[in-house]
Order: C-alpha cells, then structure tokens, then sequence
C-alpha cells in the first residue's frame, strides 16, 4: 500500500483532535482517530462542572460547525458560555456522531509508541518514504496501525505538574496521593463531604487555584469548621489579581475582584513564596515542610491538598520521533517565543500555522494544548487554526497553509485559565481548557 492511501492519525478526541477528524473528513483524506478514555472529550468532563471564560463563538471550529449544520443539528447560541460538560455533550458528541467521522474512532486505545515502520530513531534510510507505525493497547489488546502523517492532539490534562517545587515530586508526594486531588474537584457537589470541615491545602496560582479557593470559602456558610490554607511560589499575593475591572473578559476580571476582597477578609492563611519539598503524613493529616524567603517551612494539621500547579506533555510515546520541544517551555520550539507567559497573554499570541509546527520528522505535528508545552496561554480557536493549516499542507494547498484565518478576541490582561461558577459572580468567559499554575 502507498503512503497515500493511508490514513492520517489523530492522537486525542478532545476538541481539536475532533476539529482535524472534521478538517480531514471535508478534504476527503483517510483518517483514524485514537482516544484514551471510553467517550470523547474525557479530559473535558473531569472539569465538566466548570464553566469557562470565553463564549461558543471561539469555541466551535468552523468546518465542523458546516457540517453540524448540514445534518440540522442544533448549534449553541455563540454569545453563551458553555460549561466543560456542554462543550462535550453540546458539540463534540454530535461532532464525533456524523457519518464519516463516527466510524473511525476508537474509544479504549492508548498510543503507547510512534515510530517510522521497520526503523528506529536512529535510522535515515529512506525514513520519509516509510509508514509511521503506531502501537496500540485498544479494549486491552495490543494493535498496530500505519499512517501516512500523525497529528498529535493529546492535551497536557492528564499529565499534572506535582506540588513539589521546581517540577520535582516533593518527597512523600506519590505516597500521600489518596489525599491529593490534582485539578479542580467537584467541591459543591460532588466532592463536597470530601473537604466539608476539612483543613484544606491549595497550591497553585492560577485561575484554577483562585476558583477552586472560592468554592471552598462557600463551603465555609455550610460547614463553618472548613478551613482554607493556600500555598503561592509568587513573591506577592498581589500578583494573582489580574486585570480585575480591566479585563476584557468580565468572569476572569471578577475572578481577581473575588479573590482580593476574600484575602483582605482574613478567611484565608496565605503563605507565600513556599516551596514545597516534603510532605509527611502524621496519624490522619499531612505536614508540609518546605522553604519561605529561604528558611524553613513547616505547615501541620492538612486533610487535604489540591494541587492546582498547572500540566505538563507527555513525550513519552513519541521516542522513536525525530521531535523537538523547547527546553523551557516544552512547547514546539518555534512556538517559544510566541507564546511565552512571562511575556505573552492568550490575546496577544500571533497566529500560526503548519511551517510554525513542523518537526524534523516528516509529516508529524504536535497541536492544540500539547503545542504550547506548559504554557497555560492556549485558546481552543488558536489550535483550529492550526489543524486548519496543517490539513491544508497534506492537501497541497500551499498558499492556504501559509494564511491566517484567524480573528482573536481583545482580551487585555489575559492569562489562561477555567474557573468554577462561584457565588454572586456571574460567570461569563473562558480563555481555554488549561488551568495556569
């Protein structure tokens, strides 16, 4: 069989894995899409409680939007704001639904390997003219499949950056896990006995970390003995205040507004800048032990820790590809000096495309979340501009490969992030799927 008559390999069934079925599906291109988790979009529905800060209209890719439309199925009023769950049961289920997508899917498959077909990573003979093989553990089996082009769209979700400082596992971390929730709980619903009058450790200082303190300070009403402890690396608490009434997504401006009224209550023990080394446990509850302003740190009497430190790609499949990351960020390297936090928000990252993309191997892209490596600045819209040019590259269209068709929102002071829908704010925007550190 000829290379061209192979499919393209979409790792990730979340909204831009799905978005490159549907790119894929109107240029009449073969593909087979693998996903993990047992439904699309299962990265999604662990935050599906939380609502996001940016409305339908950058959430919906536009080819897969056509296609909605032409099967009359029923598209999101643009202007609302969806919660994770609705972007999963609103558009990707009916996305993943439609003849010519639906049949190549496969739910329960675990890319464990990529490589180039009967050669390693070392090899140069002939590479680019070779199948890319993909290694497989579906329902428990192990298959093999071959490919013309994969596009990488696994997201960072399920790869969370630990407590411990410095990126490192703190020691006792791994054993501690059954009292460690890494992303953002359920906590007025769900998971709500799990930290009612409970002594809980926040650590992070992103939006998720704002919003995940803002919905155990309602725990506070109901179950008054709730006690918040949170844990910054930032010199300042000021710092996590954002834009406030400056930010052009008014749900993210009141996130910062929310929180300052609610350290200036008291209610909270801050400590910061901490870094965590160590975490013990001592009969039921876990010490912290760490460093402040360089002395020693020593936090006792935890029930609870939720880890709101950000996430990290997995590489780990992708051994036997010639790829590249950068070595900070650990985003596709000529990404780095776009996407930048330190420098950029998500409203000020310059379009790009396929040629941005590109890896020393052939044919091979890594997109969406991943693309951005531990940089929270990514908006859903920014990676189907990217899907958009890299299908129109396997096509040929050159010139179409090279435009950008993409309109980003104003976003002022922008720093990515989702966040719960918390009392007495009204939740409105979202910037993307990623929690910041």
């Amino acid at each position: 069989m000829k290379n061209h008559d192979l499919p393209v390999a979409i790792i990730g069934g979340g909204p831009v894995g799905l978005s490159a079925a549907a790119h894929l599906k109107k240029s009449n291109q073969p593909f087979i899409l693998f996903e993990t988790g047992n439904q699309i979009g299962t990265n999604i529905l662990k935050w599906g409680h939380i609502r996001m800060f940016s409305p339908w209209e950058y959430n919906i890719d536009k080819v897969a939007e056509t296609f909605l439309r032409q099967a009359l199925l029923a598209i999101p009023k643009k202007e609302d704001i969806p919660y994770g769950k609705e972007i999963v049961e609103d558009y990707l289920k009916p996305l993943a639904n439609l003849p010519g997508i639906k049949e190549h899917i496969h739910l329960n498959s675990k890319v464990i390997a990529i490589g180039r077909s009967g050669l390693d990573k070392m090899k140069d003979a002939k590479r680019e003219e070779l199948p890319f093989s993909i290694q497989v553990i579906e329902n428990g089996k192990f298959k093999l499949y071959e490919a013309k082009a994969v596009i990488d769209a696994s997201g960072t979700w399920q790869n969370p950056n630990p407590v411990g400082s410095g990126g490192i596992f703190a020691i006792g971390e791994e054993d501690n896990r059954s009292q460690i929730y890494y992303g953002i709980p359920n906590i007025n619903e769900t998971d709500e006995s799990k930290y009612a009058n409970k002594t809980t450790l926040v650590v992070g200082g992103g939006h998720s970390a704002i919003g995940t303190i803002l919905a155990l300070n309602n725990l506070i009403h109901k179950y008054p003995n709730t006690k918040i402890h949170w844990v910054l690396r930032k010199n300042q608490i000021s710092d996590v205040y954002g834009g406030q009434e400056a930010d052009k997504f008014k749900a993210r401006g009141a996130l910062g507004i929310q929180i300052e009224k609610l350290v200036n209550s008291g209610v909270i023990e801050i400590h910061t800048p901490v870094y965590i080394h160590e975490i013990k446990k001592n009969n039921d509850q876990l010490v912290i032990k760490g460093l402040k302003h360089k002395n020693a740190f020593v936090l006792k009497g935890i029930d609870e820790i939720i880890s709101n430190t950000g996430s990290r790609p997995d590489f780990n499949f992708l051994r036997e590809i010639r790829f590249e990351s950068d070595a900070s960020i650990e985003s596709v390297p000529k990404l780095a000096n776009l996407i930048d936090p330190n420098i950029h928000s998500c409203g000020t990252v310059r379009p790009h495309g396929e040629a941005e993309l590109r890896q020393k191997e052939k044919d091979f892209y890594i997109v969406g979340m991943k693309s951005y490596g531990r940089a929270p600045t990514f908006l859903m819209t920014t990676g189907y501009e990217q899907i958009r040019s890299i299908v129109a590259y396997i096509n040929g269209d050159l010139e179409s490969a090279k435009r950008v068709e993409l309109n980003l929102p104003e976003t002022g002071v922008c720093s990515s992030g989702i966040t719960t829908a918390i009392k007495d704010v009204e939740v409105k925007n979202s910037c993307t799927q990623n929690c910041g550190a």
